[in-house]
C-alpha cells in the first residue's frame, strides 16, 4: 500500500524564489511521498532568474505564481518548511497538526546585491548565486521524506530548526 503523500508547504516571504524552487523540485523529482505547495507571508511575484535557472536544470516553474498563504484555503499541512529568517520569524498559525521545519536558504537576489555593490548586476553575474541556491534546494528537497521527525506523521506539532546542505560545487 502507497503511503499518503505528505503535504508539505514551503514558505518564505516574498514566495518568489527559493519558495518556489523547492516546490518546484518536489514536483519534477516525481516523488509519490510528498505533496508540495508554496506561498509567501508577503506575497509579490516570480522572479524571473529563478524561473531561469530552474529551467537550466530541466525544471520549469514558469506556470507558478507567487501567493500568500490565505489563498491556500486554511488546509493543512503535514509539514511547513519555512525557507528564510523572515517567514520563520512571522510564520502564522496553520491549521492542523503539523512540523515546522526551518531550512534557511540564503537569497539569490540579495546574494548577487551584495557582490555587486555599484547596483548593476547583469543577468550573467546574477545567475550563479541562483544556481548555486538551486542547487542546495534540490539536495534538501531530495532528502526531505527520509527526515528523522517527518516518520512521525506530524503527530504533534513541533518546530525544528535544521541546516540546509552544505554548500559544495556541483560537476
Amino acid at each position: 500500500m502507497t503511503p499518503t503523500p505528505l503535504r508539505v508547504l514551503f514558505l518564505c516571504t516574498a514566495n518568489a524564489c527559493r519558495s518556489q524552487m523547492a516546490e518546484g523540485w518536489a514536483r519534477a523529482l516525481g516523488s509519490d511521498l510528498i505533496e508540495p505547495f508554496s506561498a509567501g507571508v508577503r506575497p509579490s511575484s516570480l522572479d524571473r532568474l529563478a524561473v531561469l535557472a530552474m529551467r537550466e536544470a530541466g525544471v520549469d516553474i514558469s506556470a507558478q505564481r507567487s501567493k500568500g498563504i490565505e489563498e491556500l484555503g486554511g488546509r493543512p499541512f503535514d509539514v511547513v518548511v519555512t525557507v528564510c529568517d523572515a517567514a520563520q520569524a512571522s510564520c502564522p498559525t496553520l491549521p492542523g497538526r503539523h512540523v515546522v521545519l526551518h531550512a534557511p536558504f540564503e537569497d539569490p537576489p540579495r546574494l548577487a546585491a551584495l557582490a555587486h555593490p555599484d547596483g548593476d548586476v547583469t543577468d550573467a553575474e546574477a545567475l550563479p548565486h541562483y544556481r548555486r541556491v538551486r542547487d542546495e534546494i534540490r539536495r534538501f528537497v531530495e532528502r526531505l521524506p527520509e527526515h528523522p521527525e517527518l516518520r512521525t506523521r506530524a503527530a504533534s506539532p513541533r518546530s525544528l530548526s535544521i541546516a540546509p546542505p552544505a554548500k559544495e560545487n556541483l560537476p
